[in-house]
């Protein structure tokens, strides 16, 4: 079993979501991701499997929990977790393509959201059909990423 890796965004690997039935574009999304936290703050996006970073899983279900009453049925595949200026990042790649990010400013309650992409070509989870709009985002990477959010409004 491999341990944290550092997302490459120019050789898209499929590497911890063979899983997935949309693995190559949950893959370019990661890679997307990766990309984007290359370019923006010079980080180096790393991924860890979701069976050895249950804590980070546990945060991000507790928030979705506890601000909208969500729990995700699909397996939660990989997670990253790191800070970048002020800002604590925590994302969860699920096996059914969706990819959950909880943007939590350290000194600034209100800048705190969790994020929704889906991978192109999956459908939306019931747990986020009625009560949310998905903006189309095209990527090179990825395809067309179609993402929504929430602001967060308790401490975590």
């Amino acid at each position: 079993m491999r341990m944290s890796y550092i997302v490459d965004f120019k050789n898209v690997s499929t590497i911890g979501l063979e899983s997935s039935p949309v693995a190559k574009t949950l893959a370019g999304l990661r890679a997307h991701e990766a990309r984007y936290f290359m370019n923006k703050y010079k980080h180096e996006f790393a991924v860890t499997p979701a069976s050895k970073s249950k804590e980070i899983v546990d945060y991000v279900k507790r928030i979705l929990s506890e601000e909208r009453d969500i729990a995700f049925a699909a397996e939660p595949l990989e997670t990253s977790c790191f800070q970048v200026e002020n800002i604590k990042f925590s994302y969860v790649f699920y096996a059914n393509g969706l990819v959950v990010n909880v943007m939590y400013t350290i000194d600034n309650p209100k800048k705190r959201a969790i994020g929704f992409k889906l991978s192109e070509k999956m459908e939306i989870p019931k747990e986020l059909e009625s009560n949310f709009k998905f903006a189309r985002q095209k990527s090179k990477l990825a395809g067309i990423i179609r993402g929504s959010f929430f602001v967060i409004k308790g401490e975590y």
